[in-house]
C-alpha cells in the first residue's frame, strides 16, 4: 500500500466509525426523527451518503453497485429507482426513508465500506491522476473524486450526528 492509499483508507473508515456511532441503539423512529418539517433525518442521511459512497466508487472502478448487487435495494424497499441516491430529494423523499432499522443502515454501509477499501487497495499513486469525470472544468480526476465522496460523506455523517444530539437532549 502507497501513502495515499493509506490516507483514504482512514477517511473512510473515519466515515464508517461515525456512521456506527451515529446509529448505534437507535431505534427506527428516532432514526427517522426530524428536527422541523423539512430537515433531513438520521436514515435518510446516513442511506444517502452511503449511497453517494457505492455510485461514485462503483464508477471509478467500473463495478457495479453494492445496492442492487448486494440486494441492499430489495432489503431496503424504498419507493425509489434503484439508481436513486438521494440528490436532488425533496422533504417528502426524505420522509420516505422511514422504518430502516439500526443494522440495516450499518450492514449497507459496511458492504460499501469494505468495497471501497477493497478498490482503494489496488490503486497506485498514478491511478489518481486518472480522468474520471470530464463534465466539469477541471476535468475530475479519481483522487479529487475520492476526496469529493469523504468530504461529502463527513459532512452528512457529522449532520447525522448533529441531529442524535439534539434527539439526546429531548430525552
Amino acid at each position: 500500500m502507497n501513502a495515499s492509499g493509506d490516507l483514504l483508507i482512514d477517511a473512510f473508515g473515519r466515515i464508517r466509525e461515525v456512521v456506527h456511532d451515529v446509529v448505534a441503539d437507535l431505534t427506527p423512529e428516532e432514526l427517522a426523527t426530524r428536527l422541523d418539517d423539512g430537515a433531513n433525518t438520521i436514515a435518510w442521511l446516513v442511506w444517502h451518503l452511503t449511497r453517494i459512497q457505492d455510485d461514485h466508487v462503483s464508477d471509478a472502478a467500473g463495478t457495479g453497485q453494492v445496492w442492487t448487487s448486494g440486494g441492499w435495494a430489495e432489503r431496503f424497499e424504498l419507493p425509489f429507482s434503484h439508481g436513486a441516491t438521494g440528490y436532488g430529494h425533496s422533504a417528502k423523499d426524505v420522509a420516505k426513508v422511514a422504518d430502516v432499522p439500526a443494522e440495516l443502515l450499518t450492514g449497507y454501509h459496511d458492504d460499501v465500506h469494505d468495497r471501497t477499501v477493497e478498490y482503494i487497495g489496488t490503486l497506485k499513486v498514478s491511478d489518481l491522476d486518472r480522468i474520471v469525470d470530464d463534465t466539469w472544468i477541471p476535468h475530475v480526476t479519481l483522487g479529487v473524486r475520492l476526496v469529493s465522496v469523504v468530504s461529502d460523506d463527513l459532512q452528512h455523517a457529522g449532520q447525522a450526528a448533529f441531529i442524535r444530539g439534539a434527539l439526546g437532549r429531548r430525552r
